[in-house]
């Protein structure tokens, strides 16, 4: 599909546009059959501020393997002559990383969870021309809080 803000392809399964992070309104239905109105919140945070964590459903990641291509890598290298940003490079860690968070929400949404919490990011080389970029958290069940009551967080 392509993004109806910037106009460029996205991946049909995005959530937010990996060039100019514009939420997509005509996301295609997940794997599930949920649309993409259904994913869940993610938060870098271990709560989720205004809710309370009702219930922990576990593990959930999102995993994308790239490769950065001869064509990228020669004008890449090319680029290291004169310094500063490689920026074919910074969009390839982009897109890759965005990748990862859409299938770390799909995995989260086959679970029944409508949050993540504690979600990171972490990568390794594969080989010189391919990275692993995943995206891990914690698939919780969130409620709204009352006046009442604490914020629950997780240990």
């Amino acid at each position: 599909m392509y993004c109806p803000k910037c106009g460029k392809q996205v991946d049909d399964n995005a959530v937010y546009c990996p060039f100019c992070r514009a939420q997509l309104k005509s996301a295609s239905p997940s794997t599930s059959g949920s649309s993409a109105a259904d994913a869940p919140m993610l938060f870098t945070s271990n709560y989720v501020p205004g809710f309370k964590i009702d219930r922990a459903l576990g593990l959930v990641y999102g995993i994308t393997v790239r490769s950065r291509g001869l064509g990228g890598n020669i004008i890449a290298s090319l680029r290291t002559i004169g310094g500063g940003e490689i920026k074919e490079y910074t969009e390839l860690a982009h897109q890759a990383r965005q990748q990862a968070l859409d299938r770390l929400s799909q995995h989260a949404q086959s679970l029944g969870a409508n949050a993540v919490v504690s979600v990171m990011f972490d990568s390794t080389e594969v080989s010189n021309s391919m990275d692993e970029i995943i995206a891990f958290g914690t698939a919780v069940m969130v409620s709204p809080l009352n006046d009442t009551q604490q914020y629950v967080k997780l240990s």
